[in-house]
């Protein structure tokens, strides 16, 4: 399956299967944003602020690291696993990235988006489907996270392993963006190569955020935001 068939795109009433002169048409745009953005370009900063000044405080570097994986844990969707990476999303999408969503479990909603201040033209919803999916969804996040004009690359792998995960660290090297990966919570039982390993659990108060691992030493420090489940 080729990357063409498997791209639709986002318009203020939901997702949009895109016609197939218009895939093409996607596709150069992303091959030329990829040589535009210059491999190996070393000017451009080593983390993104989140957007929260209390996440911020605990995370090496003061955001979310850029050129690594980062590994979001919580087996409940809908406590505000995706707001709390709007903010930076954002940023990179204004700035010229795309940003780009791979296997989600729910369609993106697009007003909520655009109230958020995303241009939706820059986000890209990738759904591989048939018997190959999980295969095609690693490799599609590998090439996405290769290309310098993508920003942020977000996977909701059904199944992944520490040689897989070291492989999409390498393409997030290459491309410099962030690789964002929502695991189960058992995944904690076992290492990763991930530079960043966070907790998400709902709470009263919020989202409840722990740090698992991190380089530095805000190890197990926990920040909760009263509207990240907004």
């Amino acid at each position: 399956m080729s990357t063409a068939e498997i791209l639709s795109v986002t318009d203020a009433t939901g997702v949009v299967p895109l016609p197939r002169a218009q895939r093409s048409a996607v596709l150069t745009q992303l091959r030329q944003a990829c040589l535009d953005g210059g491999l190996g370009d070393r000017s451009r900063p080593a983390e993104l602020p989140s957007g929260h000044a209390a996440l911020d405080a605990f995370l090496p570097g003061g955001g979310w690291p850029l050129g690594a994986v980062t590994e979001l844990l919580g087996d409940t969707c809908g406590i505000g696993e995706l707001s709390l990476l709007l903010p930076a999303l954002v940023r990179l999408a204004r700035s010229g990235r795309h940003v780009a969503c791979i296997a989600p479990p729910h369609l993106p909603y697009a007003p909520a988006l655009l109230q958020a201040g995303l241009p939706l033209e820059r986000l890209l919803w990738i759904q591989p489907e048939g018997a190959d999916a999980p295969r095609l969804a690693l490799w599609a996040a590998e090439q996405l996270l290769r290309c310098p004009g993508v920003g942020a690359t977000l996977l909701w792998p059904e199944q992944i392993d520490a040689r897989q995960i070291r492989r999409l660290q390498l393409a997030a090297e290459t491309g410099g963006g962030c690789a964002l990966l929502y695991r189960p919570t058992q995944a904690a039982q076992h290492p990763s190569p991930a530079a960043l390993r966070l907790q998400l659990h709902a709470s009263p108060d919020g989202l409840r955020i722990e740090i698992k691992k991190a380089r530095g030493r805000h190890v197990h420090a926990v920040v909760v935001h009263p509207a990240a489940s907004a």
